[in-house]
This record gives C-alpha cells, sequence and structure tokens, in this order.
C-alpha cells in the first residue's frame, strides 16, 4: 500500500480489520465444516481399502494367534487352555534358542553386505547412470518369485550337476556342497537372497539420494570437501531416514526367513539351517502343536517390535536433517 494516500491506506486497513458481519458468519463456517468433512471422508476412503486388508490378513490373525498361544491345540481337535505352559516350555526349549541363534547368525550374515552392496549401487547409479535400463537390471531379482529363485540356485549350485562346481573345476578348485555342506548351507542361503533384495535395497537408496539438494554438494566442493568426506560429511546423514527404513525392513524380513530354507535345505543338513520361522512352522504343520508354534510367533513378535523401537530411537528416525 506504499503508493496510496496516508487516507485511503488507513480506509483499506480498517475494512480487511473489520469484523465479519453476523449473519455471514455462521455460513462461513458451515461452509469450512463442509469442506473438513468432505476431506476427513476422501482420507478414509483412501485408506480403508488398506487398513481392511490390514485388519483381516494381520489384525484379526495376529489376535488369535495371541489367543491360541495360550492353548495346546494339534489342529484335530477342539484347543485346552493351558495358561502359560506353551511359554514355559519355550523357555526351556534348547532348539528354540538355537533356531533364533541361527536367525541372528543369518542376520549378520546378510544385512550388513546387503546393505553396503545397495548403498554402493545406488550411489553408482546416481553418480554414473541414470539409465532406467540399468536400474531395471538390478531390481530385475527383487521381481522374480522366492521359490523360483530359490530352485534356479539349487541347480546351479548343485554339487554334481550345477554349473558353478563345473566352473570352478575347470579352474582347480574343488567342488563345493553349497546348500549341502553344514558350515556353508547356511552362508549359502544368506548369498541368495544378498542377490536377490540388493536391487531393492539400491532402488531405496537411490530414492533417497535423488532427494538430497544439488546445491550442498557444490557448497562442500568449493570448501575443498573430497568426494569421500562429502560421502560421509552429507550423503550419509541425509540418508539417515531411508537407512533406518532399510535397517528395519531387512532385519525383520531376515529374522522371518523362511521359503529359500524350505525348498533349498528344508533345516538341514543337520539341522545347520533350521531357523526360528523354520522350526515354528515344523511344530505347527509337522508337530501339529500350533498352541506352542503360535508361543514362540509372539515371542518372536515381540522381540521385532523392540528392535524395531530401539532402531527408530537410537537412529532418530522421526528426525530430518532437510527440515
Amino acid at each position: 500500500m506504499d503508493h496510496l494516500s496516508p487516507g485511503l491506506a488507513s480506509q483499506v486497513t480498517k475494512a480487511a480489520s473489520a469484523p465479519v458481519p453476523a449473519s455471514r458468519a455462521p455460513a462461513r463456517s458451515w461452509a469450512l465444516g463442509r469442506n473438513r468433512r468432505a476431506e476427513t471422508l476422501t482420507a478414509w476412503a483412501l485408506v480403508l481399502p488398506a487398513l481392511t486388508g490390514f485388519i483381516v490378513f494381520y489384525g484379526w490373525p495376529t489376535l488369535r494367534a495371541i489367543e491360541i498361544s495360550f492353548t495346546d491345540w494339534n489342529l484335530l481337535r477342539p484347543p485346552r487352555f493351558v495358561g502359560l505352559g506353551n511359554y514355559a516350555a519355550m523357555i526351556q526349549d534348547g532348539q528354540f534358542w538355537q533356531g533364533m541363534k541361527l536367525s541372528a547368525y543369518y542376520v549378520i550374515l546378510n544385512i550388513p553386505l546387503q546393505t553396503a552392496l545397495g548403498l554402493f549401487l545406488a550411489v553408482a547409479m546416481d553418480r554414473l547412470s541414470r539409465s532406467l535400463l540399468v536400474r531395471s537390471v538390478v531390481l530385475l531379482p527383487y521381481l522374480l518369485s522366492n521359490v523360483l529363485v530359490a530352485m534356479m540356485w539349487l541347480w546351479m549350485l548343485d554339487p554334481l550337476l550345477g554349473w558353478v562346481n563345473s566352473l570352478l573345476g575347470t579352474v582347480g578348485v574343488d567342488r563345493q556342497p553349497f546348500f549341502g555342506g553344514v558350515d556353508q548351507a547356511l552362508i549359502t542361503v544368506a548369498a541368495v537372497n544378498i542377490w536377490r533384495y540388493t536391487g531393492l535395497v539400491a532402488m531405496l537408496f537411490l530414492a533417497g539420494l535423488q532427494n538430497i539438494p544439488r546445491h550442498l554438494y557444490e557448497a562442500a566442493s568449493l570448501e575443498g570437501a573430497s568426494e569421500w568426506q562429502m560421502f560421509w560429511r552429507v550423503t550419509l546423514p541425509l540418508l539417515r531416514p531411508v537407512m533406518v527404513f532399510v535397517l528395519v525392513t531387512s532385519v525383520t524380513g531376515s529374522f522371518q526367513i523362511f521359503d529359500t530354507i524350505a525348498v533349498t535345505t528344508k533345516g538341514g543338513p543337520l539341522d545347520s539351517t533350521r531357523v526360528l520361522v523354520y522350526y515354528i512352522v515344523q511344530n505347527a504343520f509337522s508337530y501339529y502343536k500350533m498352541g506352542y508354534a503360535s508361543a514362540m510367533s509372539m515371542a518372536l513378535c515381540v522381540l521385532m517390535l523392540l528392535y524395531t523401537v530401539v532402531q527408530m530411537r537410537l537412529m532418530r528416525a522421526s528426525e530430518n536433517d532437510l527440515a
């Protein structure tokens, strides 16, 4: 209002600050309320399909599993309430703790290398290539079925017929048992799943990298920072939200490894790959101890919830350095 005369400016200011007439206030309030109700209904309409799927396929089965965990049920007769008996038996079950240890060992074999390789591929694609073909090739293993991937690697790593052992023989290396070796079976399962999931991890990191403003790298370069210093001081801190998501989903998914083991090793050889989830499935559908299997499932669920909370608090998942 610098170009208006003082008197006219004063009138405009008074008109802008004048209260809304009482006759118009209810109409405006009703219009605002109607808009808010419309927005709320739209939000519920968008969320409802996912919410329905979550309740039907996750919420209700979880509540049923909690209920069944307090019973002795063999799937053939009505459940018999046993209170905390299943949980007491679980604490004294050496095979349960062995399965938990093997699951933790699998996570240690799988997650660090998978995360590091995914981050390396993401940085390489972000700096060197924006080709959709390259990204498609990187993501392709993840798009394949778990069972198909397991069967494919089971054939390729076969001690007698697999071409990997034939290739090793041509360079003078003895044939390896891979899935059939007590010391190699779990490592091989981890390697197969690293191959399958690294592309997905790379795509997640790449999405995070593309949200980092480029002027930050330009400013760091002008200050004389090297590529390595920019990676540690700029890239990694700003990738923290994506890193939290990757670590939480990868670790919880690795603790639930089942399909690859069910297809390739079936818990062997000599129970060297009988991880916790495979042991749970055995108790439920081979030993017909559904109550005991549900109790172990609840223990794993609580463990994963605790891990998620601790991981998100340690890495400050609610904060964003770009904000």
